[in-house]
């Protein structure tokens, strides 16, 4: 049980955990920290939080918990005004999309890496976000990744873990390393597509009526291009050493299609799609385990 837990940044996923915790009765009060006062207003109204916070300090005075949901490219900071209110006997997590800059920044700004902060990420995002888009159920059956290092205390992990799994997770761990790696080639590079796609094919759209008589396929495919352009902006400049490898990989796909379309090599073409449907097979096998 939480006495009382703080959130730094009640928008979705910052939300949609304090509403799982309450629903699940494991935890008696929230407190919400947000720099935007109109989105904490929001938070309090919905019920998402028991008490809006003025500042960070005020926040975490007196918490059990402390569960931070800002961008990753908000971390630093976050981190620099926590060091000097840093408590021991408090759980600090997080739920940034990418983990090797997160544990970095804490390290930058306190010293050290305290054992008692464990790095994690859920992986349920959507292309809403703030209070209003946070939703009971958000994390029901989801993966989430903590990436413990050797020193993390094993009690603090054993908190967060049992905190996830409270509010539906599947919880898994990696090294903050690994997860980087595989967010990248399944998140990351994804969402950057989608948005140089969607990008694209609105600068053909000032001419000609392609949004018009768009099927399902792209509609489908640009969906994630709907999400927050500050926040993606964040993830890629973290996460750049794991993802320009990717984006380059990609580049050179896309030429080797463009010569098969070019040379009219069919045999090619339609092994490259029979290749590329099995894959998506096993994708969809995996999801159902």
């Amino acid at each position: 049980m939480i006495n009382r837990l703080c959130v730094v940044g009640v928008g979705l996923i910052g939300g949609s955990f304090a509403l799982g915790l309450k629903e699940a009765g494991l935890v008696k009060r929230v407190v919400g920290v947000d720099r935007d006062a109109a989105n904490l207003d929001l938070a309090l109204f919905a019920g998402l939080i028991d008490e809006a916070a003025a500042s960070l300090e005020e926040g975490v005075r007196g918490v059990d918990c402390v569960f931070i949901a800002v961008p990753v490219g908000v971390m630093p900071d976050i981190f620099r005004q926590l060091s000097p209110l840093w408590q021991n006997g408090v759980l600090y997590t997080d739920a940034g999309s990418t983990k090797s800059d997160v544990i970095k920044a804490l390290a930058n700004a306190h010293g050290f890496v305290p054992s008692n902060f464990v790095a994690g990420h859920p992986i349920a995002g959507a292309e809403t976000s703030g209070a209003s888009a946070a939703r009971s159920g958000l994390f029901q059956g989801r993966r989430v990744i903590l990436t413990p290092l050797a020193d993390t205390a094993a009690d603090a992990l054993a908190l967060a873990k049992s905190l996830w799994e409270a509010v539906g997770a599947r919880v898994s761990e990696m090294a903050p390393v690994h997860h980087d790696e595989i967010l990248a080639a399944t998140s990351h590079l994804p969402h950057v597509l989608s948005f140089a796609l969607t990008a694209m094919l609105g600068r053909h759209d000032e001419q000609q009526d392609i949004f018009a008589y768009a099927a399902g396929g792209l509609r489908d495919f640009t969906r994630i291009a709907g999400s927050d352009p500050a926040m993606w902006r964040d993830i890629c400049l973290a996460n750049r050493d794991q993802l320009l490898p990717l984006v380059e990989e990609y580049r050179l796909a896309l030429g080797m299609v463009s010569k098969m379309i070019k040379d009219g090599d069919s045999d090619q073409l339609i092994q490259l799609f029979a290749d590329a449907r099995m894959a998506r097979q096993r994708f969809i096998d995996q999801l159902d385990k």
